[in-house]
């Protein structure tokens, strides 16, 4: 079995939710690439990086034009540069 790993400071993302092109109720096919790009993934894999804020499985945002997209075995991923990562999904208690 094959997997990718980040190297060099990089974080690989799951994007492999995003839909292909979607129809209106109207019948106006919105094709893939006239969709807004997605922000918000969920880590699949963290390269050697000291003192991450960041872990496997969270869901974090990162910058709109930012990574490379990359098709690996059937899935689509999101190389991104761990500078590239904005924010994180914590679960907090209501007040």
């Amino acid at each position: 079995m094959n997997e990718l790993q980040p190297i060099n400071q990089n974080v690989l993302l799951d994007m492999s939710d995003e839909a292909g092109e979607q129809v209106t109720s109207g019948g106006i096919i919105i094709p893939d690439t006239a969709k807004e790009k997605k922000k918000w993934a969920k880590v699949l894999a963290i390269s050697t990086i000291e003192n991450a804020e960041i872990s496997v499985g969270e869901v974090v945002l990162f910058k709109e034009y930012s990574g490379t997209h990359v098709d690996f075995e059937g899935k689509k991923y999101l190389l991104v540069p761990y500078a590239d990562i904005l924010a994180k999904i914590v679960e907090t208690e209501e007040i």
